[in-house]
């Protein structure tokens, strides 16, 4: 068994945590995640520059950016490609697809956050970072994890859902139930107290179907 040590050094980024911080090269210059801090961060992997599956990838993320700065979050992108690689692939796109690449992509050589963040699936490949994606929150803690395969392109649709979860229940207090959208019921959280319970299915601020499930609608 590893300890947790020797879990951060190889690559274990645990939910509720600090995100690994790093410095990386990217198509921007150098950054470091510190960079991010105060606004939210989707930062994803892909396995390589001048493929089909992520280029696709590429354009949907570029068309969601400005949709994401609008929620206090900024994009970035990352594959072991060097950063002459990565800019030849962002100029390729914005000729062939009319589609501009606004955000920075890192270029990780030595596998160096690759490694910080467990972006490499030896079952898939062990040459190319896995399709990950990791969304840090304006106070870098790391909030969600999404893995797909090589093959699989993702939804960008269910990313700007989870930050719109996330948000609405640092904002209000509540949890998302499944297929939640802005708009939807949330769930309150269920009472720790006998006495609250009790209250609780009186209160016509919530709808109850029994003492532990209530839902509301936002203000």
């Amino acid at each position: 068994m590893c300890s947790n040590e020797e879990e951060k050094k190889i690559g274990f980024p645990r939910l509720g945590e600090p995100a690994p911080q790093f410095e990386a090269v990217t198509t921007q210059g150098k950054l470091k995640l510190e960079d991010f801090k105060g606004s939210w961060l989707v930062m994803f992997s892909h396995p390589a520059d001048f493929t089909p599956v992520c280029t696709t990838e590429f354009i949907a993320f570029a068309q969601l950016h400005e949709n994401l700065r609008e929620m206090n979050c900024e994009l970035m992108g990352l594959s072991i490609d060097s950063v002459y690689s990565h800019i030849a692939w962002a100029r390729t796109i914005e000729e062939k697809f009319g589609v501009k690449i606004s955000f920075p992509i890192i270029a990780d050589l030595n596998k160096e956050v690759a490694s910080l963040y467990g972006m490499v699936m030896p079952g898939e490949s062990k040459t190319e970072t896995s399709r990950c994606l990791f969304i840090i929150d304006d106070k870098q803690i790391l909030r969600a994890m999404i893995y797909y395969p090589l093959s699989t392109g993702r939804n960008t649709d269910e990313v700007t859902r989870v930050i719109q979860g996330l948000q609405a229940t640092d904002k209000n207090g509540i949890a998302t139930p499944a297929n939640w959208r802005p708009g939807d019921k949330v769930i309150v959280p269920p009472p720790q107290t006998q006495e609250i319970a009790e209250q609780r299915v009186k209160d016509e601020s919530v709808e109850c179907t029994d003492w532990f499930f209530c839902m509301k609608k936002l203000d």
